[in-house]
């Protein structure tokens, strides 16, 4: 089993995970969560999650990549696990940065590929999905604040062409210390 220790790397800035016997860097770097906000007619679609963390809370369908897919296969995959559906995606929504628990987040604005059957079921991940409308939206049970955060991008730009992707709120304090960036435009 290899012996690691936290130590600045020759060449480097900051401490990594080194092997003491043969100075392998073992760098540990934020995961990325790829998901959508589906909409028919007004509604989105939330699942109910069947798995921890926030188990019994709803959120949007979304979760890690896989090695080999890209972002856009990921959040297909991730509605089609989570609610059995199948999408078309309109574009990139939103885009948040959670540094305490090293994520960054793509969520997609998203329609059913068949909008005239929108067919769509509890996958294993999921107790329950269905359609929404805004008020109905169980607002207090959400599993994570970004959930409500793609909701409101969504809300503010519901169809048509997509700007530049939402971002982390501002104001929002990432208990870390760091507050959102600035926006470039």
């Amino acid at each position: 089993m290899p012996d690691f220790e936290r130590r600045i790397p020759e060449g480097d800035n900051r401490e990594r995970h080194v092997c003491r016997d043969c100075g392998h860097i073992d760098y540990q770097n934020p995961k990325i969560v790829s998901g959508a906000v589906v909409a028919h007619k007004g509604l989105v679609l939330l699942c109910k999650r069947a798995i921890e963390p926030r188990r019994g809370y709803w959120t949007l369908p979304s979760g890690y990549m896989e090695l080999g897919e890209t972002v856009e296969e990921g959040a297909a995959r991730e509605v089609r696990e989570e609610a059995e559906a199948e999408i078309t995606l309109e574009g990139l929504l939103a885009v948040y940065s959670i540094a305490r628990i090293g994520q960054v987040q793509l969520i997609y604005r998203a329609r059913f590929a068949d909008p005239a059957n929108p067919a769509f079921a509890a996958g294993p991940e999921s107790e329950e999905v269905g359609l929404f409308a805004w008020e109905d939206i169980p607002w207090d049970n959400l599993a994570f604040p970004t959930v409500r955060w793609a909701l409101d991008a969504w809300r503010a730009n519901p169809s048509g062409a997509l700007g530049p992707p939402a971002g982390n709120p501002v104001g929002w304090v990432d208990p870390r210390g760091s507050n959102r960036a600035p926006q470039r435009l």
